[in-house]
């Protein structure tokens, strides 16, 4: 992911806020070991991750991530992060 991308994706995450939350627990589990001693000194997803994640979702064309792509994957972690939750409170033990 490019910077120009990280800056548009930043900018659509403020205008946001109720995905604030997930984007950073998101970026806490995709980010790899020890992100901040490697330029661009980042949390983003290793370069091998976003490949495979762009060629599975533009169908194997290499090409930079839409931010509405991200912005659906982070709407659809945030739902099932709640769903989860959910589903684990109601459980029986």
């Amino acid at each position: 992911m490019t910077t120009m991308t990280f800056a548009k994706l930043i900018a659509a995450l403020l205008m946001r806020p109720w995905l604030w939350m997930t984007a950073i627990r998101q970026a806490y589990r995709l980010a790899p070991t020890r992100w901040w001693t490697r330029a661009p000194y980042l949390p983003l997803p290793t370069p091998a991750y976003v490949q495979f994640r762009t060629s599975t979702q533009y169908g194997g064309e290499r090409r930079e991530p839409e931010v509405y792509d991200i912005i659906d994957y982070l709407e659809w972690a945030r739902d099932w992060h709640s769903t989860t939750r959910l589903s684990r409170r109601g459980r029986r033990g």
